[in-house]
Parts: structure tokens; C-alpha cells; sequence
């Protein structure tokens, strides 16, 4: 794959995959990086968190969680690198699963930092554009560009929607609320995604019942999803995906009938 690349407008973490020379996918090894920042990487069952990090002047260890999905433990070492490389010398870090992941808007500060320079070294946009322009915007397409990148199915499709010139977003449900929502850039600001999944959508149906895996795509009324002005002249193409411990995972493409 060609890259044209504009120096100038890559993040922090992206100049240092350039800097390493990373031009395709397979290229991010972050145990590699790790090592090459003075971090020693180690896999051991932890309680309590999801990773840690034990820093002094120039060295770190860095201990992921080996109970964790794979795909789990890689944006864990990024976040933790995150921390190694940007927050030096301000001491160690126990992070908890609820701290790590690039849809947590409930991480602050060092925390949330940290989420969004992973997610820029699983995920750069300089690798993550040219594979993903003109993509459909489905989770299907996520879950094949996610086995390039080594990425979850999840932040791989919240990455899809940041990107995407569309009326889109990315939600979360339990059975009890709406776990979190993600909007892409040209999102209305009159448009309000509803709290509640729909009855008749079939993310409910994923969510209640027995089917598994990545639904269809279908078109159904925008009304189900958002609410606002001629949201009853808009449809919704959707397609659900059930996830771990009980939710349900949807994207949502609207567009007038």
C-alpha cells in the first residue's frame, strides 16, 4: 500500500508509528515498541485491574492481564504505553477495566489521554483511511478491517463512524439502559439519540432472545433510534451485534426516504 502522508497533521502516537516505520497494519507490534521505549512487557493474571505500570527514570514494567481476550490484553499494552510515554515521572498506574477502552467518555483526565493515544496506535488514521475509504458503514465491514488491525469489533466500528462523512452513530445497550453512544462529526445537533432500545428494532430481539453474532443489515424507521425534526421522513439502516456479559452493539445510518 502507497502512503501519501502529511507529517504535520499526525498525533503523537501516529509520528511515533511513522518514526518506527510502521506502514502497513501488520507492522504494529506494540510488544516491539515497548521494548524500544524501555518497557518490559509481562502477562500474568491480575485482580482488581485490567493492566499496570511500574515506572523509574527510564525503565517500566508493564503487566497486562493474561485473563483478558487477546484483542483486550493489545489496546491494555496501548493504553499502558500511553501512560509509559506521556505521563513519565508522575508515578505508577493500576488501570481498571472500566478505565480502558476507546468508547469510555467516563475516563478523565490522564485516563481519557490515555484511551485516545491507544486508540490512535491500534487504529492510526494514516493506515486506517485508505483501508476504510468508501467503506460500507456496517459492522460486517468493522469485523474485517478489526482481523486486519488486531482491533475489536468495537473500536474498530466506533473508529468507522469518527471517520465517516455520514449521519451515523455507534450505541451500546444493556437490558436495563443505553450503555454509551457515539455520534460521527456531521451528526444534526437537533437530532437526540433515544435512551430506550426499541421494542421492535433487532437489536431487542439480539439482546432477549437466542440469536448470536452479526445480524442482517435492514432499513427501518429513524423514529426507533433518534427523535427530532423530520426524523419521520428519515430512515435508519442498522445492524446489531450481541456482545459479552449481556449487550448489545449497533450501528446506525440515517438518511432521508
Amino acid at each position: 500500500m502507497a502512503l501519501s502522508i502529511d507529517i504535520k497533521n499526525l498525533s503523537r502516537a501516529e509520528e511515533l508509528l511513522w518514526g518506527y516505520g510502521v506502514s502497513t497494519p501488520e507492522h504494529i507490534d506494540l510488544d516491539a515498541i515497548a521494548f524500544a521505549q524501555g518497557a518490559t512487557v509481562r502477562y500474568h493474571p491480575l485482580d482488581g485491574c485490567a493492566a499496570r505500570l511500574i515506572g523509574s527514570d527510564k525503565r517500566a514494567v508493564i503487566t497486562i492481564n493474561k485473563r483478558d481476550s487477546s484483542l483486550r490484553q493489545r489496546f491494555s499494552l496501548a493504553h499502558e504505553l500511553a501512560h509509559w510515554i506521556q505521563d513519565r515521572g508522575t508515578g505508577s498506574f493500576l488501570c481498571a477495566k472500566e478505565d480502558i477502552g476507546a468508547h469510555n467518555a467516563e475516563a478523565k483526565g490522564v485516563e481519557e489521554s490515555a484511551n485516545s493515544y491507544a486508540s490512535q496506535l491500534v487504529l492510526p488514521n494514516y493506515l486506517f483511511d485508505p483501508i476504510a475509504r468508501n467503506s460500507k458503514l456496517t459492522l460486517t465491514r468493522a469485523a474485517e478491517i478489526g482481523d486486519l488491525f488486531r482491533t475489536s469489533l468495537t473500536a474498530t466500528a466506533i473508529k468507522l463512524v469518527k471517520r465517516t462523512d455520514l449521519v451515523a452513530f455507534v450505541i451500546c445497550h444493556t437490558k436495563y439502559r443505553r450503555e454509551w453512544f457515539i455520534r460521527a462529526r456531521r451528526f444534526p445537533e437537533e437530532l437526540w439519540v433515544l435512551d430506550e432500545l426499541h421494542a421492535d428494532t433487532v437489536g431487542f430481539t439480539m439482546l432477549y432472545g437466542t440469536e448470536a453474532g452479526i445480524s442482517k443489515v435492514v432499513e427501518e424507521p429513524a423514529a426507533r433510534w433518534v427523535s427530532g425534526p423530520q426524523v419521520y421522513a428519515t430512515s435508519a439502516r442498522t445492524q446489531s451485534v450481541t456482545l459479552p456479559e449481556g449487550r448489545v452493539l449497533t450501528i446506525v445510518t440515517l438518511r432521508r426516504k
